[in-house]
């Protein structure tokens, strides 16, 4: 069958909306009808080349569909189905799964490649194979991807709403409930207020932080996080060191967690002096690959026993923790409404990202068209 979607051709190009040809699923893959998809930072780091990719790649880790058809052994859907996919697969088998770390499964390991499971490919143009961005591709109106991707959730959500607890909502949320472990009392300082940022804002005021300190240079960001949970809201890492002082009587803060959009060195040694003694800093974020983004002195993570750690998917197990932010959602303390600024057509999508790098939109929403 013939879709519609946005691919990259290489790194540094703009989103081409093209036709491509669309195999059927085989052994343990569904074919798909997204009806949303958000547009992720994650997916401007393929264009930047910041994130190493075969080219070309469908777009897309961020999507919420209706399952089409179903392909030999496929037990986890089935069509009908409504679903929100997870850009991390999860077996449910390997070592990782198997032990509860579900983000790590090791499905995951050909994510930028862009093949699925059995290291082939789907999308097709001009008979050159066309991979598909973290094994989805919700750029494109349908596609074929493994159900170790699909979470099933209950047909009455707006897909629109839930699309975003696939990638931002629980990546932030986990950050600051499960990686960091905010605990009641704490102050936790979160740098970038973008899409995961504010939910990593929401997952603190969960947790129950007495201050959560959100850090970004756009003012209508700052404003969002307060009205998401944020208690206090500043412009710079130097405002959010001399308020840290101030609050915590120069203590420092328990926890600094780094979601802004690029990584690098400066936010990363800011959020390490923000943090006192037995602190830890919790990178989410990403930067080039290759880039060495932190230089820390030992000797001070030594003698306050700091902590610096990476995590993916907010730390979360995708096939409950999905659900659970939908859970979340639906009991009002989760918001999901409130993140979405605007919606987009799939003709839209480097409007989109430039509205995104323009730091107009908490989150962009690709609404697909059928």
């Amino acid at each position: 069958m013939k879709t519609k979607a946005a691919i990259l051709r290489s790194s540094g190009q703009d989103w081409q909306v093209v036709e491509l040809e669309l195999d059927p699923p085989k052994a343990n893959e569904v074919l798909i009808r997204f009806v949303a998809a958000g547009l992720c930072h994650s997916d401007e780091h393929l264009r930047t080349g910041d994130l190493p990719a075969r080219y070309p790649i469908v777009g897309g880790h961020e999507g919420a569909g209706i399952i089409e058809q179903v392909g030999p052994g496929v037990t986890r859907v089935k069509p009908g189905d409504h679903v929100v996919c997870s850009f991390i697969p999860s077996c449910g088998r390997c070592r990782w799964c198997s032990t509860g770390r579900q983000n790590l499964c090791d499905l995951g390991a050909t994510i930028l490649d862009g093949s699925l499971p059995d290291q082939t490919f789907r999308f097709h143009a001009d008979g050159e194979d066309v991979g598909a961005m973290c094994m989805l591709g919700t750029f494109s109106q349908w596609s074929v991807i493994s159900e170790y991707s699909c979470v099933p959730v209950d047909p009455d959500l707006p897909l629109e709403k839930a699309v975003l607890v696939g990638c931002g909502v629980p990546t932030g949320w986990g950050s600051a409930v499960y990686a960091a472990g905010v605990r009641p009392g704490d102050t936790v300082v979160i740098y970038g207020i973008g899409g995961i940022g504010i939910n990593a804002v929401q997952g603190a005021r969960h947790a129950g932080a007495k201050n959560v300190v959100a850090v970004d240079p756009v003012a209508f960001k700052r404003e969002k996080a307060e009205e998401l949970g944020a208690t206090h809201s500043v412009a710079s890492a130097q405002e959010a060191q001399d308020l840290v002082t101030q609050l915590t009587l120069g203590v420092g803060a328990e926890h600094a967690i780094v979601t802004v959009g690029v990584v690098g060195e400066e936010v990363v040694e800011a959020a390490f002096n923000v943090i006192g003694k037995g602190g830890t800093v919790t990178i989410t974020g990403l930067g080039g690959l290759a880039e060495k983004t932190v230089h820390l002195s030992g000797t001070i993570l030594t003698l306050f026993e700091k902590r610096v750690q990476g995590t993916l998917f907010g730390s979360a197990n995708p096939i409950y923790d999905i659900r659970k932010m939908l859970d979340l959602y639906r009991a009002g303390q989760v918001k999901l409404d409130e993140l979405v600024t605007n919606t987009y057509r799939l003709e839209q999508i480097n409007q989109g990202y430039q509205d995104l790098l323009d730091g107009k939109n908490i989150r962009g929403v690709l609404i697909h068209e059928h």
